[in-house]
């Protein structure tokens, strides 16, 4: 196995950006490079990227998309001891020739679905994928459907998968920022986790076939191989001539757990880097980070102003939920920024504890790597002389009572006007003089 040193401290961070379904931050690595096309590693603790490059660019998954077909037998069993799948001729027909791996089903030979969900993880059989297909979808395009649905549900709209098995073709691509959905979503199962760390595991004997070892791909979790890494527990490979050598890879070490996808990998010389690329990272990770608090329940985080309160004119406001972030061991953490978000500027009482009043947002290097909301940490009473006070102000200010005085004091005005006019009309009147008609006069 190739010899890498690794860092005892971080030297300096550079931020490559913010993706995924919640605030994060990449570090640069120092002391090796990650030889692979597109690589990434999130702590699952925290769900924080600590490492990524060329994430949202298209690659192949080649047998990593098996690890939708898991989810999906999961899924569509209602009972993975007792459902049985059928290896048909069609199926037979459509893998034969195309070089997958394969766990040498026989036509007609039957697999519950819980066996088919160890072939399809633990030695990425492509017959059984192909058989899983039809037993689920009726057809390999009704499967694809149901494959694509699926990863369309999970969020991965950059990928679209045109075969069950991940044989090259130009309609079967995704990226590393959907396979890594793919891989939170998939983690979920215990009957994948407990299958993806299993080096060995036994199919009973079927009618057509003596008892079945299977023999785990995945050589980071085999004690028999020369790569085998401890602390790995998962996930799934995967291998084509277009793909390169992929891996999604998972691991646990002293309550820290990593997900790391790297995929276009090269083997160099013999060495197998899906799995030196990944082992690396997840030593890179565990050696150089630390898991912190880094906003708590108990301190308020800051104030907001209260009206139509005798008891007081604020309200402390305090995280909903603490927040833990992954930061370098050296890291400096009096240069954390907390910047509040409220939704007001000050609220009227009653208050109700517990009341979401805004968020916070958690700055590190410049770059947000978390938020919380802020909620209200006490209750605040209302003073019901204040309340009718103000309401009362509201409804002097308000459009309704401001109009019913314009046209009160209109009526007043033409009122006014009127009576003007009138009273002029009879000042004229009484000052026409009368002037007796004098017939004599000419």
């Amino acid at each position: 196995m190739r010899k890498c040193i690794f860092p005892i401290i971080l030297i300096f961070f550079i931020i490559f950006g913010v993706f995924f379904s919640v605030p994060v931050s990449a570090y640069q690595i120092s002391g090796f490079e990650v030889n692979a096309k597109a690589a990434a590693l999130i702590s699952l603790d925290t769900g924080e990227v600590i490492y990524s490059k060329n994430t949202t660019d298209k690659v192949y998954p080649a047998s990593l998309m098996k690890l939708l077909s898991a989810v999906l037998v999961i899924e569509h069993s209602s009972d993975l001891d007792a459902e049985k799948i059928t290896m048909t001729q069609a199926a037979m027909y459509d893998i034969m020739g195309t070089g997958a791996a394969v766990n040498n089903l026989k036509v007609g030979e039957q697999l519950t679905a819980r066996q088919a969900l160890a072939c399809l993880m633990i030695s990425s059989g492509g017959d059984t994928a192909i058989a899983v297909a039809y037993h689920y979808g009726g057809s390999i395009q009704g499967y694809m459907d149901m494959v694509n649905a699926k990863a369309q549900e999970i969020g991965m709209k950059n990928s679209h998968f045109g075969n069950p098995v991940g044989l090259h073709d130009e309609e079967t691509y995704t990226t590393v920022e959907d396979l890594v959905l793919l891989a939170k979503y998939a983690l979920k199962y215990p009957e994948i986790t407990e299958l993806a760390k299993k080096s060995r595991h036994t199919i009973e004997a079927t009618e057509m076939s003596d008892e079945r070892i299977l023999c785990t791909t995945n050589f980071l979790v085999d004690p028999n191989t020369a790569y085998y890494y401890a602390y790995a527990n998962g996930l799934k490979t995967g291998f084509t001539d277009e793909a390169g050598r992929c891996l999604i890879g998972t691991a646990k070490y002293n309550g820290y757990s990593y997900l790391s996808v790297v995929v276009g990998c090269k083997e160099v010389n013999g060495v197998r880097t899906e799995f030196t690329e990944t082992a690396n990272l997840f030593r890179w990770a565990f050696n150089n980070f630390k898991y912190t608090t880094v906003v708590n329940c108990e301190a308020p985080v800051c104030e907001m102003p209260v009206r139509l309160s005798r008891d007081t004119d604020f309200v402390s406001l305090y995280a909903k939920e603490p927040l833990n972030s992954i930061f370098p061991k050296d890291a400096d953490l009096s240069t954390v920024k907390i910047v509040e978000k409220l939704d007001y500027e000050s609220i009227d009482a009653p208050v109700k504890k517990g009341t979401v009043l805004g968020y916070a947002e958690i700055i590190y290097a410049e770059q947000v790597i978390g938020r919380v909301e802020l909620v209200a940490g006490n209750d605040v009473e209302a003073s019901s002389v204040l309340v009718f006070g103000d309401k009362v102000m509201k409804f002097l200010k308000s459009p309704l009572f401001i109009t019913v005085i314009c046209i009160i004091v209109g009526i007043i005005l033409a009122f006014i006007i009127a009576v003007v006019y009138l009273n002029r009309n009879r000042t004229k009147r009484r000052k026409v003089k009368y002037i007796p008609y004098d017939k004599n006069k000419k």
